[in-house]
């Protein structure tokens, strides 16, 4: 049974600094192209970051290239956001999502344009206030 468990939200003033951590059991993260996705209040969900299987591609949201970052730790199974520079305005509900293999160009990843199982985390409320 494939399971997505997101930590590391929370309240976080503007210009601080956050780190997501979505930890998978029943899978090998090493094998799912992973991704972040955030839902603000009254908004759709949107793409925010990916880190494709394939040759460890990275891919962001306009909105925060430079400020968040992804990455992985096949050790601890672990995929993270490293955010920075948070604005009031990625105040949202954060989910991460596995897809296995790789999806090869960004647009298939942040919008999820994928054929097959989307394994989705419950989310963490990350607020951005001071």
């Amino acid at each position: 049974q494939v399971q997505l468990v997101e930590f590391g939200g929370g309240l976080v003033q503007p210009g601080g600094s956050l780190r997501l951590s979505c930890a998978a059991s029943g899978i090998g993260v090493n094998h799912y192209t992973i991704g972040w996705f955030r839902q603000a209040p009254g908004k759709e969900r949107e793409g925010v970051s990916c880190l494709d299987i394939e040759y460890d591609k990275t891919y962001y949201a306009e909105s925060v290239k430079g400020r968040f970052a992804i990455s992985r730790d096949n050790a601890n199974n672990t995929v993270y956001l490293e955010m920075n520079s948070l604005k009031p305005e990625n105040t949202a509900v954060y989910y991460c999502a596995a897809v296995h293999g790789a999806l090869s160009v960004q647009y298939r990843c942040l919008q999820l344009q994928v054929v097959g199982t989307i394994n989705w985390g419950k989310g963490t409320l990350i607020t951005v206030s001071s």
